[in-house]
């Protein structure tokens, strides 16, 4: 699997300087978690779960969750474990009669005890397993997910991956979060080659308080929420070889019946590529505070975002490009004959680059390059949405 890897191959050679690298579930953790992109969310339910998988594929999806906990009714827990398996097997047969890969799947549970469980209900089919989401973590609720997960991977040969994801009160209340992430930090640091990324439940922190951001505000106009998702990358996020991925909460909204502020797209950007009715398009569903929310998160140290509509995979990837401005940055505080420090005018001529102070931004910047790909001097990000829209 590729990002934009749905699209032709001459348009991925006009839109890219480098194009980004082909990974499978079997790549190497570091490349796994920087390329995990817009994970799309599907209850474990839908009874055609195996052909939406498929179709979602094709669509340049590359990471799944299905979800057992929130997305579905406590009744519907047996009935949803029982379609996982089934629909798991379709998709197995499908894989072995075309070669198609699919993409990273994991399962989000709602208890330890179903990490074994359903690994050893799956069989064979296990092998498109990449790991579990594990909910509501702290260090008292989230080890016993981990050693359940350690159990399951010894019992099925196969390496899976956790990503827990950040959602208790505990960790929103002031009083309790120092404490909290600190216990989340044992606990994932004892397991460090099993967390593939951590998630942030914003949903579950607004609900605490009764509050629900509305389309036209993000997660970090919420002060409460932004508070937590600094303090989240404060403690975990890291760049000194401790922290782990961090990902973009999600986006709630699809449509947006009537609008309070001004769209938050410039229309220039489309205008030069002659696609004002894309804009049209994104401001009519609510895409415009969408946009606004990944470059917010990615200045924040985020990485990827949790989805729960198709429509947000390509507006995640497409800002998940870097930019040949960026790149060509990058590579230069990264020379060798850079090691030194000092400073560096930019290519651009538009900045200062600082060797040591921005080194790990570099390092970070051509990981993303490696898997999302680095776009021609000449194309920005509505190329590459009108690109994956047009396929």
């Amino acid at each position: 699997m590729r990002h934009f890897g749905h699209i032709a191959p001459e348009t991925r050679e006009r839109l890219f300087h480098q194009e980004p690298c082909a990974f499978t579930a079997d790549s190497p953790a570091r490349l796994l978690s920087a390329g995990l992109g817009a994970t799309l969310y599907s209850p474990a339910t839908r009874p055609r779960l195996a052909a939406d998988i498929v179709k979602q594929t094709g669509s340049g999806v590359v990471s799944m969750v299905l979800c057992l906990e929130d997305s579905i009714a406590d009744e519907d827990v047996p009935a949803g474990e029982e379609n996982l398996v089934r629909q798991f097997a379709e998709l197995d047969a499908v894989s072995a009669r075309t070669g198609a890969e699919p993409p990273l799947l994991f399962v989000r549970v709602r208890t330890p005890d179903q990490i074994p469980d359903l690994v050893r209900r799956l069989g064979a089919s296990v092998r498109l397993l990449s790991g579990f989401v594990l909910p509501k973590f702290t260090e008292e609720r989230g080890v016993p997910f981990l050693e359940a997960l350690s159990a399951a991977e010894t019992a099925c040969g196969r390496r899976l991956f956790a990503m827990p994801v950040l959602e208790s009160p505990e960790l929103l209340y002031r009083e309790s979060r120092v404490e909290t992430l600190e216990g989340i930090a044992r606990a994932v640091g004892k397991y460090r080659d099993r967390v593939l990324a951590l998630r942030l439940g914003v949903t579950d922190f607004c609900s605490s308080y009764g509050l629900r951001r509305a389309p036209d505000m993000t997660a970090y106009d919420v002060q409460i929420v932004a508070s937590v998702i600094g303090d989240v990358v404060n403690m975990l996020g890291r760049a000194d070889g401790s922290g782990f991925t961090v990902t973009g909460p999600v986006w709630e909204y699809f449509r947006v019946p009537e609008r309070v502020f001004k769209p938050q797209l410039r229309s220039s950007p489309f205008l030069e590529v002659r696609a004002v009715g894309l804009r049209e398009k994104l401001i009519e569903h609510a895409m415009d505070g969408l946009l606004r929310e990944i470059s917010l998160d990615q200045a924040n140290g985020l990485l990827g975002k949790t989805c729960i509509h198709p429509s947000h995979v390509l507006p995640v990837h497409a800002l998940s490009v870097v930019s040949h401005e960026e790149f060509s940055d990058a590579a230069d505080i990264l020379r060798p004959d850079s090691d030194g420090g000092g400073v560096l005018r930019s290519a651009y001529t538009n900045k200062m680059n600082e060797v040591k102070p921005h080194r790990a931004w570099a390092e970070r910047t051509l990981l993303r390059a490696e898997v999302f790909g680095v776009a021609n001097e000449d194309v920005g990000f509505v190329d590459l949405l009108t690109a994956g829209v047009t396929g």
